[in-house]
């Protein structure tokens, strides 16, 4: 089920860049990116109260508060960063160097989650980065 959910994402993410490039033609980045924002914020507890787990926001830990907020900063200036990016920038080439957030993920975790880095992965990571290199220049 997680490959499924993984690919469905990997869709609407190329959906958001596309729909993004066309939507942002006149409009400061900072605010589409506010607009968007909104949109994701009101679906967002739209499925929590669909799902009714609105009553699970009291047992959340002081720990994962923290971390969803730090989470909730870095996806504001990613956001930020991107519709700037794909602003001035074609999309072609944009996407591409946004999804080298692979490489720096896997490295990420290794460092700090301590998940095994194997060369299956060392070698993803390098044809990743060769492959952003080949479509950037």
């Amino acid at each position: 089920m997680w490959a499924i959910l993984a690919l469905g994402s990997a869709v609407f993410a190329a959906l958001t860049s596309i729909l993004a490039k066309i939507g942002i033609e006149g409009v400061n980045s900072n605010l589409a990116t506010a607009i968007r924002t909104a949109v994701v914020l009101v679906m967002a507890w739209g499925m929590v109260f669909l799902t009714d787990a609105q009553g699970g926001i009291g047992a959340i830990s002081r720990k994962s508060w923290l971390f969803l907020i730090l989470s909730g900063l870095a996806t504001g200036a990613s956001w930020l960063c991107y519709y700037k990016a794909l602003q001035i920038g074609e999309a072609s080439k944009v996407v591409p160097i946004d999804k080298l957030s692979v490489v720096i993920t896997l490295v990420l975790a290794f460092v700090f989650l301590h998940e095994k880095f194997t060369t299956k992965s060392l070698v993803g990571c390098a044809l990743i980065g060769a492959g952003t290199l080949c479509m950037v220049l």
